[in-house]
């Protein structure tokens, strides 16, 4: 029985996965790095250490790689993050989950007020039960890190209790490592096969999309 749901944040529940592309590309541009749109949107659901690592050789990682993290961070925060929407019945997706007597964590890689401004953005912070931020987990995604700090929120549960919903194959590796099943959503951009390949279980259009099939989902099992 579904006990618990455990949902990344960035591009399954608020539409931020365009905004953190742009940033990347000229976070890196700033410290001479090339980069394109469509590479990075790829990378998106990684932490941002993961994503540096396919980008710079380990001596100028070990160099440079704190100071492009937290170039990119202050600014996405002053000038993405005022753009961010949350995506259709997240909030209605929430209260059914409650309503079931299920709990909610947010599992999230990013910077901890990020966190905290999309609960706002999604009027969803009066109906989570935990939430964790990067300041949680030694690796980001793919690693399982986040997800098990996670379920520490929600003592007393086993991995076979929760459930994660997550719109991108890192997600899934990290779930399944953690061993916990995925549900994915389409609306971070990557492909039902491409998130089926990774582990996901099943695969809604978005949050809405997930409401609606609510009693025939992974989550009412």
């Amino acid at each position: 029985m579904t006990k618990a749901v455990l949902f990344d944040v960035d591009g399954t529940l608020i539409d931020t996965v365009d905004l953190h592309a742009k940033a990347w590309v000229e976070a890196l541009q700033h410290f001479g790095i090339r980069s394109t749109f469509e590479d990075m949107r790829l990378q998106i659901g990684k932490g941002g250490d993961q994503v540096l690592l396919g980008l710079l050789p380990p001596a100028e990682l070990e160099r440079k790689g704190e100071e492009i993290q937290e170039f990119r961070s202050d600014l996405f925060k002053r000038k993405y993050l005022p753009e961010a929407r949350a995506f259709p019945a997240v909030r209605e997706l929430f209260e059914r989950i409650r309503a079931s007597g299920q709990r909610i964590v947010l599992a999230s890689s990013g910077k901890a007020d990020d966190v905290a401004r999309y609960k706002e953005v999604a009027g969803i912070a009066d109906l989570i039960d935990a939430a964790t931020s990067s300041d949680d987990a030694e690796r980001s995604k793919p690693f399982p890190d986040i997800f098990e700090a996670a379920l520490k929120q929600l003592p007393g549960l086993n991995p076979s209790d929760a459930v994660v919903v997550g719109d991108t194959p890192y997600d899934a590796e990290a779930a399944r490592t953690a061993g916990m099943k995925t549900v994915g959503v389409l609306c971070g951009g990557f492909a039902e096969d491409a998130l089926r390949s990774a582990g996901c279980v099943a695969v809604y259009r978005d949050p809405e999309d997930l409401l609606q099939n609510y009693e025939r989902s992974l989550l009412a099992a």
